[in-house]
């Protein structure tokens, strides 16, 4: 599985301008695992509520996004940080059944089951002897 960032369309005139630039998001700390049924993904999202995760695939590529909840809790005299959203692509190997890619976030970490398609699976062959 391959790190791969899709580069952002250009704005065509009269479009609303949609941009990707890395001041904007932040690359979330990611593990990647292998197991006997597919890949396990595990994302840092701090400060992401489950309602700030968006995970979809599109032509083979995965996309983790997350977009902070913090709120500031009154009129700020000095802001030195301030929380952004996260961006991050994969592309997938062909091995791996999309439609059965499912996740779960719990405690700012999001975790995707990417499992192998049947036919990538190891298969035992029982052999008999005369």
């Amino acid at each position: 599985m391959t790190e791969t960032t899709i580069p952002a369309k250009s704005a065509q005139k009269g479009d609303l301008a949609t941009t990707r630039e890395e001041s904007r998001y932040l690359v979330p700390a990611v593990d990647i695992y292998e197991n006997e049924e597919g890949l396990v993904v595990a994302a840092d999202l701090p400060g992401v509520d489950k309602d700030g995760v968006s995970v979809h695939v599109e032509n083979g590529i995965l996309t983790i996004q997350g977009k902070s909840a913090w709120k500031p809790l009154g009129t700020a005299f000095l802001e030195e940080f301030g929380l952004m959203g996260y961006f991050r692509q994969f592309e997938l190997p062909g091995e791996v059944d999309q439609g059965k890619i499912g996740g779960e976030f719990k405690n700012g970490v999001l975790t995707i089951r990417l499992p192998k398609a049947e036919k990538a699976k190891p298969v035992s062959i029982q052999v008999k002897a005369n």
